[in-house]
């Protein structure tokens, strides 16, 4: 048995899931509602304040099916109860950040600024205080489409081994590299 599969995911109080017909899993919380379609196959069921997950044999797509969407349910209740916050870093001379609403302006370095448009389902913000590298911050409630968008925006530079300049995630280590040495 998949051992993230069978774990229950606890139903917090505040949240209620539903389950459609369809199977449609609907997450509501305090701070918004999630949906995600199941594969007909994967069975869910509440049980005493607890969500569980059941497939039907031992396939490998349904093992890999029921600890998918064990991981995408309890992923969503963190999502509705907690919400979900990732800060990108603009390391490198000139590098800027700016937003005005979900418009993001990036400033990385090429002959142009990159305008980038930020789903209305994230909240993004950006600082630049004196001494510290630009900071770009999401928040959501959805984990993947959080983690998507940074991943794009981290794509449009992404952090180089010698001097480590680029877009990287807050606390990011990145492998650097030595660079030539000296002639004689």
């Amino acid at each position: 048995m998949s051992r993230i599969g069978k774990k229950p995911v606890t139903i917090p109080s505040g949240v209620t899931i539903t389950v459609g017909t369809d199977n449609v899993v609907t997450v509501k919380g305090p701070k918004g509602e999630l949906k995600q379609a199941i594969d007909r196959d994967i069975k869910v069921e509440i049980k005493d304040g607890a969500l569980e997950i059941s497939r039907p044999t031992d396939q490998i797509r349904h093992r890999a099916m029921h600890g998918l969407y064990r991981a995408l349910i309890g992923n969503m209740v963190t999502g509705v109860t907690e919400g979900y916050k990732k800060q990108l870093e603009l390391v490198g001379v000139g590098y800027k950040a700016s937003n005005q609403g979900n418009l993001l302006d990036l400033a990385l370095g090429y002959s142009h600024n990159i305008v980038f448009e930020v789903p209305k389902e994230l909240k993004v913000t950006t600082s630049q205080e004196k001494g510290q590298n630009p900071m770009i911050i999401f928040e959501s409630i959805d984990k993947q489409l959080i983690g998507q968008v940074c991943a794009k925006i981290r794509s449009l530079r992404k952090p180089e081994p010698y001097k480590g300049k680029g877009v990287k995630f807050a606390g990011e280590v990145l492998r650097r590299k030595a660079g030539k040495s000296a002639g004689k």
